[in-house]
């Protein structure tokens, strides 16, 4: 399967969405495997706004392979000149009396292994066990965020709004007028269909006002190592 389509949209626009890259059973393969988490780590949030997992796959060890089948594997091929590898992975379950939003924003931090002194690397963070630094720009251009959609998303239910091109103009700070507001889009995206993101991309998502819930697991992919001695927290080879 060829996405050299997507792969133009990302590099130019900065987002992309796919329809049907997973089937309806293999939908229901995944949400099934998600109930049936153990949940007694501090990887684990659950408040009522929000539940969420991060390092789904070292917690969720189960859903690599529904998550990786022959079209994402194809997916991942097309959108880089060299081999992609996976770097992080988070679910997201927006409940139906969820009622918050998030503005806009890039995402500017990567997880990694250790805190240690290395050239560009800023911004250290230390949330629940687990630390995050923002790395030369360079790392964030060589991300790929894939988000798989386990229900259908739109406007009404929190749907993720971006602004196309802002990614190509760096690190851009929201309350800047590097970008403008006309030119935002609505990235719909029915259930097991995924949206391709660039992390500079500026995005944000509204409240959720049809009472429908919203579950996505976030991606993210680079080629690049990072500094030494840091390394990626959660690196696992896909390809």
């Amino acid at each position: 399967m060829i996405f050299i389509e997507h792969k133009f949209n990302l590099a130019q626009a900065g987002h992309s969405v796919i329809a049907n890259m997973y089937s309806n059973k293999e939908v229901n393969q995944i949400c099934t495997c998600l109930a049936n988490a153990e949940q007694n780590s501090s990887s684990f949030l659950r408040t009522k706004a929000l539940f969420a997992i991060r390092q789904l796959l070292k917690n969720v060890p189960a859903l690599s392979g529904l998550l990786f089948n022959e079209k994402m594997k194809a997916l991942l091929v097309s959108l880089s000149d060299s081999e992609l590898f996976f770097t992080k992975a988070i679910y997201f379950d927006k409940p139906s009396e969820s009622n918050w939003f998030v503005g806009y924003h890039q995402d500017l931090s990567v997880s990694v292994d250790q805190k240690a002194d290395a050239e560009g690397y800023i911004n250290w963070t230390f949330k629940k066990g687990q630390r995050g630094v923002q790395p030369p720009i360079n790392i964030f251009q060589d991300t790929v965020t894939i988000r798989i959609h386990l229900d259908d998303t739109d406007k009404d239910n929190g749907a993720l709004k971006v602004i196309p091109r802002s990614h190509l103009k760096g690190i851009v700070r929201s309350e800047s007028k590097d970008w403008n507001i006309d030119d935002e889009v609505v990235c719909d995206v029915k259930r097991g269909g995924v949206m391709l993101m660039k992390p500079l991309t500026l995005h944000a998502s509204s409240r959720t006002t049809n009472g429908e819930r919203r579950r996505v697991i976030h991606l993210e992919f680079n080629t690049q190592e990072l500094a030494e001695p840091l390394k990626w927290l959660e690196y696992h080879a896909v390809l």
